[in-house]
């Protein structure tokens, strides 16, 4: 099997990076990750250094505009030889020259069951709104903000008395099981962009994976804290 060569980009601690690393060493996963993009000097980039995968930080500030800042980023990519980019708590937009260079390749997971709840403050929006049902969707990126077709999503419930920080946390969990199960459809090429929307191949006779573009937590399973992980690793 010829593993797809995977970078992942970020901004903050790297949870979802560290869920996707720990996926990928398994040498069945169908996508290596092979390069760790950050915006920012200060971003956990320390567990995949002590992985041995390499990184770079490509910072805003040292780049005369955003289209430079988009070129930089674009040859890192090249550099790497991406087949794949994870964007995984990337902060900053990319413009749309990059985004469609990479499109199909591209994915973004997202604190919400898009198309609800684009952009910022996910779960403080979704408690205002009363829902009962919140979670997290890895999608396709487009041009246009958190707009791209959906690949998989999970949903947890909303408690009562949730707060912004209980609700995050509860959906930090699913995005670590989505994201690594959603890069390995991609990789695979069980999932693909076409025309717009996501095609979901060789599901039809498969009833164990039919399920897997969508999931709910199981409260009896035990899950590795990856969270704190990232957040003690140097």
């Amino acid at each position: 099997m010829s593993r797809k060569r995977t970078v992942v980009l970020i901004s903050g601690r790297g949870s979802n990076m560290t869920a996707l690393i720990a996926a990928a060493a398994d040498p069945s996963y169908p996508a290596e990750i092979v390069g760790v993009i950050s915006d920012r000097a200060n971003a956990g980039l320390g567990i995949a250094q002590s992985r041995g995968i390499a990184t770079k930080v490509i910072q805003r500030a040292d780049h005369p505009s955003k289209d430079a800042h988009d070129d930089a980023i674009d040859a890192a990519l090249t550099g790497f030889g991406a087949d794949i980019v994870a964007l995984a708590g990337y902060m900053r937009i990319l413009g749309p020259g990059l985004v469609e260079k990479w499109q199909g390749r591209m994915v973004n997971i997202h604190p919400a069951l898009l198309p609800a709840f684009k952009g910022l403050d996910t779960h403080a929006r979704a408690i205002r709104a009363g829902v009962r049902i919140h979670g997290c969707s890895v999608h396709f990126v487009t041009p246009e903000m958190d707009d791209g077709p959906i690949i998989a999503q999970a949903a947890v419930p909303v408690m009562v008395g949730d707060n912004e920080d209980t609700l995050a946390a509860r959906v930090l969990k699913v995005e670590h099981r989505l994201y690594p199960l959603a890069l390995g459809l991609v990789a695979e090429g069980k999932a693909r962009m076409e025309k717009g929307h996501t095609v979901l191949a060789h599901f039809a006779d498969d009833a164990d994976n039919a399920t897997s573009v969508v999931m709910a937590p199981d409260p009896l399973r035990e899950e590795t804290d990856l969270e704190q992980l990232a957040r003690i690793t140097p």
